[in-house]
C-alpha cells in the first residue's frame, strides 16, 4: 500500500513538473523560447539602428562596427548580417552593408519610439538626463507604431528629442541633419547648441554635469588642440576637444542673445528684487511645472525676502506669497535685476 501511495505521489509530482515546464504558452520552456526570440529580435533592431546611424551620419558601416556596437563576437555579427539579408532588411555590397527600403523603415520605427520616449521622460518626469537613453532603449523594443503615435499626440508631437536629435515622423520621414561640432568654429563666434551626443554615456554625463543643454547660447573664447573654452550664461566652461566635439552648434547672432548680462535668482541678496526672464531647460518635468504654477514666469516680479539659517533655501516673494526655493533651482532661474 505504501509503495502504491509513493508511486502515485511521484507520478503526480512528475505531472506537475511537466506542466510547469511544457504548459503551452505559460510553461518555463515557452517562456524561455519567447525570451530567446525576443533577444534575437532586439539584436536585429539594434543592428538596424546602427546601420541607419551610419547612413544618416554618412559614415561607413562594417562587420567590425556592428560587432563593436552590439558587443558581439565577429562570427556572431556575421551571422546577424546574414539573418538581416535573408529577411530582406539589408543588401551586401563588395565593401559595405546597406539598408533596403524595408530595413530603413523598420529602423526608423525603432528610432521614433526611442526618441519619443526620451522626450516624454525629459518633459513629463523628474528622471535624470543620464537615465533617458538607457530607459528608452528598453521601451523601443516594446511599444508598437500605434502606441508611439498615441504617445506623440499626448506630448504635443515634438520634432526633436531632448538631445536635439530629430524625431522621425509616423510616415518614416527624417529631417536633414543640421549643425556641426563646436570645434569647427572660431574665437568670438556666437553659437547655439542644437545637439548633445548622448553616446558614449560617460561623455554625455560630463556635458550634463557642466549644465549644458540644447538651446543654450555660447560665446567661444578659445579653440586649440589642448582645450575648448567658451562662455555660457556668464560662466566660463573648459572642455577637452574630444569632449567638446560632441556638442553640435549653429552660428547665432549675438544681438539676439536673450540671456546676456543677466543674473541668476540665486545671486539676489535679501531685500533685492528682479524680473523673471526665463527658466533653464535643465529644470524639467514636475519641478518645472511647480515653478510655473507658483508664478515663476517671464515678466513676474520676484524678491529675495528671507534666508534660512543655513543659507538654503531662500524665501522669495512671488505674487503676494513667500515661496521657498532651493539654491540649486534658483541658480537655473534667470532674472533682470531691478531696484525698488
Amino acid at each position: 500500500m505504501d509503495n502504491e501511495v509513493f508511486t502515485t505521489l511521484v507520478g503526480f509530482l512528475l505531472l506537475i513538473l511537466l506542466l510547469l515546464f511544457f504548459l503551452p504558452g505559460r510553461g518555463l520552456f515557452s517562456k524561455w523560447k519567447r525570451a530567446l526570440l525576443d533577444s534575437k529580435r532586439v539584436r536585429i533592431e539594434d543592428a538596424l539602428k546602427h546601420l541607419y546611424d551610419c547612413e544618416y551620419n554618412n559614415t561607413g558601416c562594417s562587420l567590425d562596427s556592428i560587432s563593436g556596437n552590439l558587443s558581439l563576437k565577429r562570427d556572431e555579427a556575421a551571422g546577424l548580417i546574414q539573418k538581416l539579408q535573408s529577411l530582406g532588411l539589408v543588401s551586401l555590397g563588395r565593401d559595405k552593408i546597406e539598408l533596403t527600403g524595408e530595413g530603413r523603415n523598420y529602423a526608423l520605427r525603432i528610432i521614433r519610439v526611442h526618441r519619443l520616449w526620451e522626450r516624454y521622460l525629459a518633459d513629463e518626469t523628474s528622471i535624470h538626463a543620464s537615465e533617458w537613453h538607457e530607459r528608452a532603449e528598453d521601451v523601443e523594443h516594446i511599444l508598437s507604431a500605434e502606441q508611439a503615435d498615441e504617445l506623440a499626440a499626448q506630448i504635443g508631437n515634438p520634432l526633436t528629442d531632448p538631445h536635439g536629435d530629430p524625431i522621425p515622423s509616423s510616415e518614416g520621414k527624417m529631417p536633414v541633419k543640421q549643425g556641426v561640432p563646436i570645434t569647427q568654429f572660431c574665437v568670438n563666434d556666437h553659437v547655439k547648441i542644437i545637439h548633445l551626443e548622448d553616446e558614449p554615456k560617460t561623455i554625455f554625463a560630463q556635458l550634463v554635469a557642466e549644465g549644458l543643454y540644447v538651446g543654450q547660447h555660447l560665446r567661444i573664447i578659445e579653440i586649440s588642440e589642448e582645450r575648448v573654452k567658451f562662455e555660457v550664461d556668464d560662466e566660463v566652461i573648459v572642455l577637452a576637444p574630444i569632449i567638446a566635439a560632441n556638442i553640435s552648434v549653429v552660428k547665432f547672432d549675438e544681438t539676439n542673445r536673450v540671456r546676456r548680462n543677466l543674473k541668476k535668482l540665486s545671486e539676489l541678496k535679501v531685500g533685492d528684487g528682479g524680473l523673471v526672464v526665463g527658466i533653464s531647460n535643465l529644470i524639467r518635468g514636475q519641478q518645472r511645472r511647480r515653478l510655473l504654477d507658483l508664478g515663476v514666469v517671464p515678466g513676474t516680479k520676484i524678491k529675495a525676502e528671507i534666508q534660512s539659517l543655513g543659507g538654503d533655501p531662500t524665501g522669495y516673494r512671488i505674487r503676494g506669497a513667500t515661496i521657498a526655493i532651493r539654491k540649486k533651482q534658483a541658480s537655473q532661474i534667470f532674472i533682470k535685476e531691478i531696484n525698488e
